[in-house]
């Protein structure tokens, strides 16, 4: 009974995240316009290799970091200047590529290497299953193991896998609405990137 429910948190948990706009699910909106649906799924499968990773992290560190706050600053931190350059990467890219009219299509191990690149440059999921796994210690609802990590993770995988799936379907089926939308992704994308990198910046001076 205890698998299930952990399971379910972790799901729960990452359905919840995953559902706010990101440049994770905006890529994935972005994928499915201009290399199709099935590339999209590729590169959703690289996100969720990592994010199983992620989650293992999030638990342990938040077995043991409550007592070093220190190291969580030294994180943000980083994370913040990864976001930095990951708004300015999609500034560029908006100003400087061409408008795609026609869908391309591009190999299912680069659609998925992408996805594990993004996935990976996304600092913001593991103080968000640090923080949502610390919430559920503190409630007495989790008890740090390497099972019940492992369960979490599971749980956070499906329940990633399939809002981005929901993204990427939606943008397939509605393309002719986003089409405006798709052309302005990447400004889109690194004014989100942008945002978060500076309001964290403004956490950490006025820490």
């Amino acid at each position: 009974m205890n698998v299930l429910i952990f399971i379910l948190f972790g799901f729960f948990i990452a359905a919840g995240g995953s559902i706010t706009p990101s440049f994770l699910n905006l890529t994935v909106v972005k994928f499915s316009l201009r290399n199709g649906k099935k590339a999209a799924f590729y590169l959703i499968g690289g996100y969720a290799t990592i994010l199983f990773f992620q989650a293992n992290i999030g638990a342990y560190l938040a077995s043991i970091l409550m007592k070093n706050s220190e190291y969580i600053t030294l994180i943000q931190k980083i994370g913040t200047g990864i976001l930095f350059l990951l708004s300015i990467n999609f500034f560029r890219l908006h100003f400087t590529s061409k408008v795609i009219k026609e869908k391309q299509e591009i190999p299912k191990s680069k659609a998925y290497f992408h996805g594990i690149i993004m996935s990976s440059l996304n600092t913001i999921a593991i103080p968000f299953y640090f923080t949502s796994i610390s919430l559920l210690i503190g409630l007495q609802y989790f008890e740090y193991s390497l099972l019940n990590a492992f369960y979490f993770s599971i749980g956070s995988t499906l329940g990633s896998f399939t809002l981005y799936s929901i993204y990427a379907i939606v943008a397939e089926k509605i393309e002719h609405k986003l089409q405006y939308i798709a052309t302005k992704m990447d400004f889109i994308l690194g004014c989100l990137t942008g945002v978060v990198a500076l309001g964290n910046l403004i956490y950490l001076i006025y820490k």
